[in-house]
């Protein structure tokens, strides 16, 4: 029961330095060696790289969330209705900027530059999936607390 594993993503430009996202990246899930840069070439033929994160075990994937905070994770349970789908995953995005310089700050797609995450639910038949999202969440609120 609970986060069955957390992914984030991130994409720097050739122009970019991606050591700075993984950076931020690192921080986020804890774990230097669970971030990992791919390098290719957009469509165009510009540099691009994705630099992402997953945390396939349970307790990791909870400490990644229980490292947004208590303010950015009582706005996921607040909007957990919008950001769940119907495969059992909590999209969040990130202000990447923002999470460079040290703060953890929600952002909707668009606005700026985001990481986005994906927090996959570990739901079983027979339990509702909205439930268990609100039940994660509080264990992650506890977590900051305690």
């Amino acid at each position: 029961m609970g986060v069955h594993h957390v992914s984030w993503q991130s994409t720097a430009s050739g122009l970019e330095d991606e050591y700075i996202h993984a950076a931020a990246l690192s921080w986020l899930v804890g774990d230097e060696d669970a971030v990992e840069i791919e390098r290719m070439n957009s469509y165009h033929g510009s540099a691009i790289h994705i630099v992402s994160a997953k945390l396939k075990r349970r307790g990791q994937a909870t400490k990644s969330l229980i490292r947004l905070g208590l303010d950015v994770l009582k706005q996921l349970k607040s909007e957990l209705s919008v950001r769940m789908d119907d495969e059992n995953v909590i999209h969040i995005r990130l202000d990447l900027l923002e999470l460079i310089a040290g703060r953890v700050v929600l952002a909707s797609p668009g606005e700026r530059r985001t990481i986005k995450g994906r927090a996959k639910l570990e739901v079983y038949p027979g339990q509702d999936a909205f439930t268990l999202g609100n039940e994660t969440l509080d264990v992650a609120i506890n977590g900051v607390l305690n």
